[in-house]
């Protein structure tokens, strides 16, 4: 299965899944994922959400993209131009939950900043950790060994 192919079963899966989650123009921020992605890399698990600090900020969907090499966000800019950000496991620290009425948050601790991803339904919260945080602990794992 293409890149292309797993990007968008992955994202049907998960709107289905998680339809409280908050995501617009996800067609747009695909491209742009697909765009950025190695030609030796695979996506791992995807999801869409707003790539802010506010829960009432719902303009700046992004979709998060788990790949066999890094965890990558794209966001297509509205007006021209877009955002593409890629942590490496090298970058990755840790990871934290946290958990609203409706929506919740994940906060991505990197050696640079703290990514915000919020509008996540409440009921996706737990299989986007333990993606992320599998995923990076095995890509760290891998770094080491071949250092």
């Amino acid at each position: 299965m293409s890149n292309e192919e797993i990007l968008k079963k992955g994202l049907t899966d998960f709107k289905s899944k998680y339809p409280l989650t908050i995501g617009w123009r996800l067609k747009k921020h695909s491209k742009i994922l697909l765009e950025h992605l190695h030609d030796d890399e695979t996506i791992r698990y995807v999801f869409y959400a707003q790539k802010n600090k506010s829960s009432l900020d719902v303009t700046s969907t992004g979709i998060i993209a788990v790949t066999n090499k890094r965890l990558v966000i794209a966001r297509d800019r509205v007006v021209f131009g877009y955002f593409f950000d890629s942590i490496t496991p090298d970058l990755f620290n840790d990871l934290k939950v946290r958990s609203g009425i409706i929506w919740g948050k994940i906060i991505i601790d990197t050696v640079r900043e703290l990514v915000i991803l919020s509008n996540i339904s409440k009921s996706a919260l737990t299989e986007i950790e333990e993606e992320i945080t599998s995923a990076m602990m095995e890509l760290k794992d891998t770094v080491q060994v071949m250092r």
